[in-house]
């Protein structure tokens, strides 16, 4: 991402500039940094459609791409909700890409995990506490909604 680096010299050509300690190149690096956390919810999506739902399909003389989009893409969805969530958590939560790419630029990079080690920092535990306390929160509710919305985490 670095102005010397293959992808700093694309978005100087590009004219989007350096991405290092701007948003855009902190959503970017903590895209790739949680890619795994995404990548298996959707394997184990994909892998779980019955081989029969496919074949009938192309019994039906589909196309390799309209059995894609009418038939393992619906199946897949609930691997996406996943994904998305899994993928979103494991984002806000990150702290060493955050503070190596978008540093700690306040009103621009500053993030909660952050601030959580700005506070432990000048020994404001309190602050500290309270941020965390939210975290652990904010990551309850949202496994909450996961397991809440999506089908395949509902027990019979």
């Amino acid at each position: 991402m670095g102005p010397s680096g293959p992808l700093g010299a694309l978005t100087q050509a590009l004219g989007i500039g350096l991405l290092p300690f701007t948003f855009a190149g902190l959503v970017i690096a903590s895209v790739f940094y949680s890619l795994p956390f995404v990548v298996q919810p959707l394997q184990n999506a994909f892998e779980a459609i019955p081989e029969r739902a496919l074949e009938t399909a192309a019994t039906l003389r589909a196309s390799a791409r309209d059995t894609f989009f009418s038939v393992a893409l619906p199946l897949a969805k609930p691997g996406f909700l996943t994904a998305s969530v899994l993928g979103f958590a494991h984002t806000v939560g990150e702290f060493g890409v955050v503070l190596m790419i978008g540093g700690n630029i306040p009103d621009k990079t500053r993030v909660v995990s952050v601030q959580i080690y700005d506070h432990v920092e000048a020994m404001e535990y309190a602050s500290a506490h309270w941020l965390s306390a939210g975290m652990v929160a904010f990551a309850f509710v949202v496994l909450l909604a996961l397991y809440t919305l999506n089908p395949t985490g509902k027990r019979k």
